[in-house]
């Protein structure tokens, strides 16, 4: 084996030129395969550090009649308690809440992610600490929490890693002082908590940074706010558990009227936690794998052209005694090394492309920051480069080992050529790389098409030269109102300024306040999963100005709409087009607690503005004066006359001069904003493009090997045809016509290819069907007229040959 393998390296030396290009297409392939491949292990592969985590399960709520819910709901204390004592499928059953808090500082605070946990939690998921310890019963008794366990991300992060840290205490707002107890193992994030995602700081893919025990308050068991986990016993499934959660919340629900209406949905927390990253990696890990197909073939071309030109030697090799066993194990040795060669250039690449991807994809790919190129893209690189000596070296062995020595050896020209069998198979390898390509062009010709009609799509808000940030006061609700009302002040003094705002729920960021409401005029509703859910906002006076939200009736928004005033609002036409649809909306009331109470007045309408997502049509939505709905973290929005990053410096020293402990974080322009909020679209297009330009690019190498073989190939019956009279005009035709046929053929096979792999971004389109014809159309149009260009070098040398040297040989 050593032996042959010195042997292939001195044949590919001795043809470096060859050596070379066949190397780099296949690095191209597996470079792009083992890139996103390093995304997929560490995203969806990599398994999240709990005990066993095939065993955890979710259990969401979701409504007895099928129906989508307006708005998550959790599940009561009296309810999960009941299911941890009659449970018989489960190991045990823990609630936990997303919840997020400030450590203080005076030069200002940080803000910090973490779980409300009950005291199952950690031994249900399989949590240890490195440092110090866990939980213990008694730090969940009644009364104020003292104990805190620390993420070890934040403790390295914010606090230098001290590993003194056990017993000191933290200043964090709202609470009172609390005591470090442990720091839990790395890598542990967020379990979903779907009643918490429209919170300006949620971030389900993030490291927690602490966790705090919590406990049911027996005056509020029935209210419906605990998301719960559970661990599987051994033996029992998924459907076995649901079945008997089922009949457990429908005894609830019977004794219960509160609880009626809603049913457990489980779903296992590993595929909960990957549902995102496969949306958007698995597609790619396709388009990937097409370009590994096209570079495969365009190796096994190249190879099998090699062959043909040494077909006479591998004549006298035989000749001379060599087994055909032998020669094919040295054909094949050949192509492994050249495989070998392609993955060492790709997994290059591969490093390369996934540092690439991790500077493009922002907030596209959940849990990046996971992602390294390590050994996973050097074993993926080497695998993927045996498959690729695989594919690209069988053909071109096979045909050697079937090679009859003595018709070799017949031929008296210089070199072997391809007869109709061997023209045909590159023919074919040819059209199928025009195929795949051909789908991937397509894919990012409907991404392409989706982001221009994105563009075009009216917002209901002006995105330019605004400049956004979240401020918190994180002293004590007795200073909020002052510290706003003085922040707004001193901001809109700033020159340049034109409006200042704050505001709960910014447009794009998926910020609101989900609530359940009466409105006038609607029958109440029967049973809880019944009630009107609507999301909230909450905004400062001249917010809708600084926005460039038209006002259709009525008010916007005083300074005096306080704490001292009756409770306003202010809703879109989506909301009283739906409500009040023969009359309205202005004087009319909605209730959040019942209709026993004051109720809050609609003082005025609003455009319908695309505030969720820029694909989905308006929904009805109310805006709360935040003078009278305080919110802890919000936006505080500016518009300037110029470029709004060049006032972040003075915004930030106008804030601070207020209060040097309030944080000040998530700094970005609004357009910023509109462009994360398409960040997965715009990073599958990005990928897929570049794939279809490589792609492309070796298909096009591709069409033009395999016409000038053709050429080189029929010189002798091209030279008979110019002996007999036959022009120039009409070779070329010939070799032009062979091309065409060759790339139209490829074409309508790429067309009914992309027609059927395009649907896998289905979810990435907007207002663009999969088979969308003028896609289709000017994508094959545009292949087929570069395709073309190709075959110019190739028709034009048919045109150029020599009958006599053709046919000296004969």
């Amino acid at each position: 084996m050593l032996q042959e393998l010195r042997f292939a390296f001195r044949m590919l030396w001795k043809q470096p030129v060859f050596s070379l290009i066949a190397a780099l297409t296949l690095a191209l392939g597996i470079g792009a395969t083992s890139a996103v491949f390093s995304l997929i292990q560490a995203i969806l592969l990599t398994p999240p550090p709990y005990q066993k985590p095939e065993k955890l399960v979710l259990i969401p709520a979701a409504r007895t009649d099928g129906q989508k819910m307006d708005s998550p709901r959790g599940w009561a204390a009296e309810q999960w308690m009941e299911w941890q004592k009659e449970g018989k499928s489960f190991e045990g059953i823990a609630a936990y809440d997303w919840t997020f808090n400030f450590l203080i500082r005076n030069d200002g605070s940080q803000s910090m992610q973490g779980m409300n946990i009950t005291k199952d939690y950690l031994r249900v998921m399989g949590l240890r600490p490195v440092v110090g310890r866990g939980f213990e019963d008694s730090d969940f008794a009644q009364g104020p929490v003292k104990a805190i366990a620390l993420g070890y991300e934040f403790w390295q992060r914010a606090l230098g890693g001290d590993k003194d840290i056990v017993g000191k205490t933290v200043r964090i707002s709202r609470w009172d002082v609390q005591t470090v107890i442990g720091v839990m193992e790395p890598g542990v994030r967020f379990l979903p908590s779907p009643g918490a995602a429209k919170e300006p700081n949620y971030d389900v893919n993030a490291t927690v940074d602490f966790w705090m025990p919590a406990h049911p308050d027996p005056k509020h068991l029935k209210e419906s706010s605990w998301n719960v986990v559970a661990r599987l016993r051994d033996g029992a499934t998924p459907q076995q558990a649901q079945r008997e959660l089922a009949v457990l919340t429908a005894r609830e629900a019977h004794d219960e009227k509160q609880f009626d209406g809603f049913v457990p949905q489980l779903e296992p927390v590993t595929d909960e936690m990957n549902r995102d990253g496969k949306r958007i990696l698995l597609p790619l890990l396709g388009a990937a794998t097409l370009v590994l197909l096209i570079a495969c073939g365009n190796a096994a071309a190249l190879l099998l052209v090699r062959g043909l030109q040494r077909q006479q030697e591998y004549a006298v090799r035989i000749a001379m005694g060599m087994g055909r066993a032998g020669l094919l194990r040295q054909v094949l040795t050949e192509s492994l090394l050249l495989a070998l060669i392609g993955g060492a250039f790709g997994v290059g690449l591969a490093f390369g492309a996934v540092r690439l991807f991790k500077a493009i994809a922002g907030h596209a790919v959940p849990r990046l920051d996971g992602v390294t190129a390590g050994w996973t893209v050097l074993a993926w690189g080497l695998g993927t480069a045996l498959l690729a000596a695989f594919f690209a070296g069988v053909i071109p062995a096979l045909r050697a080992f079937r090679l009859d020595p003595m018709e070799a050896l017949k031929d008296a020209g210089p070199k072997g050529t391809a007869g109709i069998g061997e023209r045909r198979l590159l023919r074919g390898v040819a059209m199928l790389q025009t195929a795949l390509t051909l789908a991937l062009l397509v894919g990012a010709g409907l991404l392409i098409r989706t982001m221009v009609k994105i563009a075009n799509v009216p917002s209901g808000f002006n995105t330019s030269r605004i400049l956004t940030m979240s401020v918190t006061d994180v002293q004590s609700w007795s200073t909020w109102g002052s510290f706003h009302r003085q922040a707004l002040e001193r901001v809109a003094a700033i020159p340049g300024v034109q409006y200042a705002a704050f505001a709960w729920g910014v447009p794009l960021t998926g910020n609101n306040w989900p609530a359940t409401l009466e409105i006038e005029g609607q029958p109440p509703a029967v049973k809880e999963s019944d009630k009107t859910a609507l999301p909230l906002r909450a905004v400062t006076p001249d917010y809708f100005k600084l926005m460039g939200m038209a006002q259709i009736e009525g008010r916007q928004f005083r300074s005096t709409d306080d704490n001292k005033a009756p409770n306003v609002a202010i809703v879109n036409q989506a909301f009283a087009r739906r409500y009040f649809p023969q009359g309205n909306a202005i004087g009319k009331k909605f209730w959040l607690n019942g209709r026993d109470k004051a109720g809050t007045e609609i003082v005025g309408e609003i455009a319908n503005g695309r505030t969720d997502d820029l694909t989905q049509e308006a929904s009805p939505e109310i805006y709360l004066s935040l003078w009278q709905a305080s919110a802890f973290s919000k936006h505080l929005v500016v518009r300037t006359t110029a470029d709004p990053r060049a006032a972040v410096l003075a915004v930030e020293h106008e804030l601070r001069s207020v209060d040097p402990t309030a944080a000040i974080e998530n700094v970005k322009t609004l357009e910023q904003i509109r462009d994360e909020s398409l960040a997965s679209r715009t990073f599958a297009m990005h990928l897929l493009t570049g794939f279809s330009v490589v792609g492309s690019a070796l298909t096009l190498v591709g069409i033009y090997g395999m016409l000038s073989l053709s050429v080189v190939s029929r010189r002798r019956e091209l030279a008979i045809r110019s002996a007999v009279g036959a022009q120039q005009k009409d070779i070329r035709r010939l070799i032009f016509g062979e091309g065409f046929r060759l790339i139209a053929g490829g074409v309508l096979m790429g067309t009914a290819l992309a027609i059927v792999l395009s649907r896998v971004l289905r979810s990435f389109l907007f207002e663009v069907q999969p088979s969308d014809p003028a896609t289709l159309i000017v994508v094959s149009a545009l292949f087929l007229g570069v395709g073309l260009l190709a075959c110019w070098m190739p028709v034009w040398r048919a045109g150029k040959v020599d009958p006599l040297e053709a046919l000296r040989y004969e």
